[in-house]
């Protein structure tokens, strides 16, 4: 096979390979979101909300703290993001001279044009890590003054308004993330289609033990769930 054809087929079936993985870690979020960590995570959230919200005005500082927390995590990726993509923009202006030297180490076709693609597509991967983590600041900021109303009190549509909300804002950073883990393989497509295809496979194969949940962790966070709510069942039954 040429050199120039490699990357034609190495790069489309590494993507390929990335792309599966996702499409079938999403459908089982889907149907069986306690075999993943996303999953997993999600009912923790919308416990942790149900459970802080019987008393906003007692756990209202915990709640803010925690909400913090979480969108200085964002507000981090967010700025690393951003200030990534200045860098590789202002790299290409600069490094279209050097192209030569480096063209010894990269093995696979070295034209303009894929060049520019190899650039452009990690400039686009900062790029929609930086609109997600946004987009979960954004969520998080509003569920801290949801969590902290007087008024939702007892009521079942606030909370579970509120729930969802967070929720949302976790999944915003969780697609952030994956942004950056895409960066990896593209970054390495820069010295050829080898390394990136080795990455794809590498990445795919180390996040389905990263994303999923083995019988012992659902088995304890299904215990969890049963202990938590069973003084909230006992409160019920006697009032």
């Amino acid at each position: 096979m040429e050199e120039e054809r490699v990357d034609y087929v190495l790069v489309p079936l590494g993507l390929l390979i990335v792309g599966v993985y996702h499409a079938w870690l999403l459908v089982t979020i889907v149907r069986n979101p306690r075999r993943t960590v996303i999953g997993l995570n999600a009912e923790s959230r919308h416990q942790w909300v149900h459970s802080l919200m019987t008393d906003p005005l007692k756990n209202g500082v915990l709640a803010v703290q925690t909400i913090r927390n979480n969108i200085m995590a964002s507000t981090l990726l967010a700025t690393t993001a951003i200030t990534l993509s200045s860098l590789i923009s202002v790299f290409v202006t600069v490094s279209t001279s050097s192209t030569g030297a480096a063209s010894e180490l990269v093995y696979g076709n070295q034209t303009a044009i894929i060049t520019s693609i190899k650039y452009f597509a990690i400039l686009v991967c900062f790029l929609v890590a930086f609109l997600c983590n946004v987009q979960s600041i954004r969520y998080y900021a509003h569920v801290s003054f949801l969590a902290t109303l007087p008024t939702s009190k007892g009521k079942k549509d606030s909370i579970e308004y509120t729930a969802r909300n967070l929720n949302r804002g976790s999944f915003f950073w969780s697609l952030g993330l994956r942004a950056f883990y895409l960066s990896f393989p593209l970054f390495l497509w820069i010295f050829g289609p080898i390394p990136m295809f080795v990455c794809c496979v590498m990445m795919s194969f180390i996040l389905y033990f990263l994303d999923t949940t083995t019988s012992f962790t659902r088995e304890m966070h299904c215990h969890s769930l049963k202990e938590e709510t069973k003084p909230h069942d006992l409160e019920s039954s006697v009032s």
